[in-house]
């Protein structure tokens, strides 16, 4: 993997570059669609690579349970089994093992935890969580780390995080001991932690630092905390990540946290809202959010969105989505769900383009006072 960096705006920590893997080039800022189990939920391959997207998020969690590795190495990885041809980049399921509180019993060697598709037992260490990204093939992978519920007690925090950092080194050992399964490379992100302690923070991202991975993520936000909690302590900690590699926020977010955390130094980016909340009758616009289940539309024969390009607002009216979320049809999931997908990569690439001509501050506030908007006609 190579990261490149192109731009630092000079009046805050905003930044345009590029992530470059044997898959694809990838241009940063950058949301990744989620799909979790292979698929971005409700949406075709075809319509994502229409979109111009050139990474989504595979997760580990879900893939060793359902195919199972068995599966995924007789098809050749993740990107032949799912017919994708861009990157991957796959979550090392330490947080979905982290929502499974009442089934999962964590130690230093690693979690053991039951499966909440049929109640079976498996472990998770740091070491064969990296066997089992190579067997998926991702192109990132991410290290095994423990995610706190929030709030979190101060000694909770330190102790955890110590956890993670001891896992940080045995999965990078692994990954020098091991080798990729289908003939191009794989990276491996680092994942600071800390809650909203700073000090804790501060520990874990310079240690991680020290230990020279290829990227790093700040996990263990969005859990609970407050947008605020989240900005500062994102602003803090990328003051002590390297200039030259990406940075990525996990989980994250809305369409204000995007622009908020880009503006804090964050180039990488996640999160199910998207396709999640299309699914639940929600579009963003460059002019506000829209309910489609809204009677208001019924009878509204404009685009979603009439500046947007998307395949959706380019052929379908807001009074024929509201019909079809009214009747339940599953058209309407798959159409929302492109619709929010080409929104997020419309922001991330306007704000990128805005970093490159130094008006990013000025874009940052106007563009906020319109997508904040809730449009009720």
């Amino acid at each position: 993997m190579i990261f490149k960096l192109e731009k630092e705006d000079d009046r805050c920590k905003a930044r345009a570059g590029s992530v470059t893997t044997d898959h694809s080039v990838i241009n940063t800022p950058v949301f990744m669609p989620v799909g979790t189990q292979g698929t971005v939920k409700a949406v075709m391959g075809r319509e994502l690579s229409d979109i111009n997207f050139k990474i989504i998020l595979g997760n580990t969690y879900h893939l060793y349970l359902r195919p199972g590795l068995d599966t995924l190495e007789k098809a050749g990885g993740l990107h032949k089994f799912m017919n994708w041809d861009k990157s991957i980049l796959t979550d090392s399921g330490g947080f979905q093992v982290y929502s499974l509180s009442e089934l999962r019993k964590i130690n230093k060697d690693g979690v053991k935890f039951k499966s909440h598709v049929d109640g079976s037992y498996h472990v998770f260490t740091p070491e064969n969580v990296i066997e089992t990204q190579r067997t998926i093939g991702s192109d990132i992978m991410m290290v095994l780390d423990e995610c706190l519920k929030y709030p979190a007690e101060y000694k909770e925090a330190y102790k955890s995080n110590m956890l993670t950092l001891k896992w940080a080194e045995r999965a990078k050992v692994k990954l020098n001991d091991t080798k990729p399964k289908y003939g191009y490379a794989q990276t491996l992100f680092a994942i600071t932690q800390g809650s909203t302690y700073k000090e804790v923070r501060e520990i874990s991202t310079k240690e991680l630092v020290d230990m020279d991975f290829e990227g790093y993520a700040i996990g263990g936000l969005a859990v609970g905390e407050s947008a605020s909690e989240m900005y500062e302590i994102v602003d803090f900690s990328t003051d002590f990540l390297p200039l030259k590699k990406p940075r990525y926020l996990m989980g994250v977010g809305t369409p204000q946290n995007l622009l908020e955390c880009i503006e804090r130094g964050i180039d990488m980016f996640d999160c199910v809202m998207p396709t999640r909340n299309g699914r639940n009758s929600m579009l963003f616009t460059r002019n506000g959010v829209l309910s489609m289940k809204n009677a208001c539309h019924i009878n509204s024969f404009i685009p979603p969105d009439e500046e947007c390009g998307c395949y959706t607002c380019k052929n379908h009216t807001r009074a024929y989505l509201r019909h079809l979320f009214t009747v339940k049809e599953i058209l309407a999931l798959e159409l929302a769900s492109i619709h929010n997908l080409y929104f997020y990569k419309w922001l991330v690439s306007e704000a990128r383009n805005h970093i490159l001509d130094g008006s990013f501050i000025e874009w940052k506030k106007e563009i906020l006072v319109k997508i904040n908007n809730r449009i009720k006609e």
